[in-house]
C-alpha cells in the first residue's frame, strides 16, 4: 500500500513513518508536514505544506495513495479553545476533504486520544473538540475511517523527535503494561486496519495492541 503520514516531525508521526518504512507491506510513503523530517529513504517523499487547510493547492503530489496516518497534532496546555478547536478540528477536516476529494478510495486513520469524549458534551475541552473531530471524521466517505486512542506510547529505534515526556511511558509500562503501547504496535496496527474489514471504528489501547 502506498501511505501519507502527518505529522512526522513529531514523536508518534515519527514512529509510525519508520514502522511503515521498514513493514514490506508498504510500498511508498509520503510525508506531508511543515518542516522536514530529515529522514532519506528509498520509499520516502516529503511534501512541505505551511498551511494544511489549503492541501488542495498540491493536487498531483497527493494523487494515488491508499491511506492516510494522520498523526499531527498540539497539547492543548495553556491553549485557548478556538485556538485549539481550529488546529484540531478544522485544519484537520479541512486536510481530510481536500484529501478525499483527490483519493475518493483512500482510507483515513486519525491519532486521537485516550477520554476523548465522543459525546462532544463534556467540561474537558480537549476531549470536546477531539471528540468532534472524531465524529465529524466518521461522517466522510473513506474508504475506511478509524480513530485511534493510543494512551502512553514507547518510542522506537532511531527516533530524533521523543517527546520530553516519553520516559514517563515506560514507568508507566513497568508497573501496567497493558496501558502502554510501542509505536511499532501503533504503525503495525495502522497498516492492518487498511488491510483488514470489521475493524471497530474506535480504537482503545487494548483494540489497538490485538489488531497490531
Amino acid at each position: 500500500m502506498k501511505v501519507i503520514i502527518t505529522g512526522a516531525t513529531g514523536m508518534v508521526g515519527e514512529g509510525v513513518l519508520l514502522e511503515c518504512l521498514q513493514n514490506e507491506k508498504v510500498t511508498a510513503v509520503l510525508s506531508i508536514s511543515r518542516r522536514t523530517a530529515a529522514i532519506q529513504h528509498p520509499k520516502l517523499k516529503e511534501l512541505l505544506v505551511d498551511d494544511f487547510t489549503k492541501l488542495s493547492l498540491f493536487r498531483d503530489a497527493i494523487a494515488g495513495y491508499d491511506a492516510c496516518f494522520y498523526c499531527a497534532g498540539v497539547s492543548s496546555v495553556g491553549m485557548k479553545e478556538d485556538k485549539y478547536r481550529y488546529i484540531t478540528y478544522d485544519t484537520t477536516l479541512a486536510f481530510a476533504k481536500s484529501l478525499l476529494e483527490i483519493n475518493p478510495e483512500i482510507s483515513f486513520i486519525y491519532v486521537s486520544g485516550g477520554s476523548t469524549d465522543s459525546t462532544e458534551q463534556g467540561k474537558v475541552m480537549w476531549a470536546r473538540v477531539k471528540g468532534k473531530t472524531e465524529n465529524d471524521l466518521a461522517k466522510l466517505p473513506f474508504k475506511k475511517e478509524y480513530n485511534f486512542r493510543p494512551g502512553a506510547m514507547t518510542t522506537v529505534a532511531g527516533q530524533k523527535h521523543a517527546n520530553p515526556f516519553a520516559f514517563v511511558a515506560k514507568i508507566i509500562k513497568f508497573f501496567a503494561p497493558s496501558a502502554v503501547l510501542s509505536l511499532h504496535e501503533v504503525g503495525r496496527a495502522m497498516i492492518h486496519a487498511v488491510e483488514r474489514d470489521g475493524v471497530n471504528n474506535i480504537l482503545e489501547i487494548k483494540d489497538i495492541r490485538a489488531l497490531a
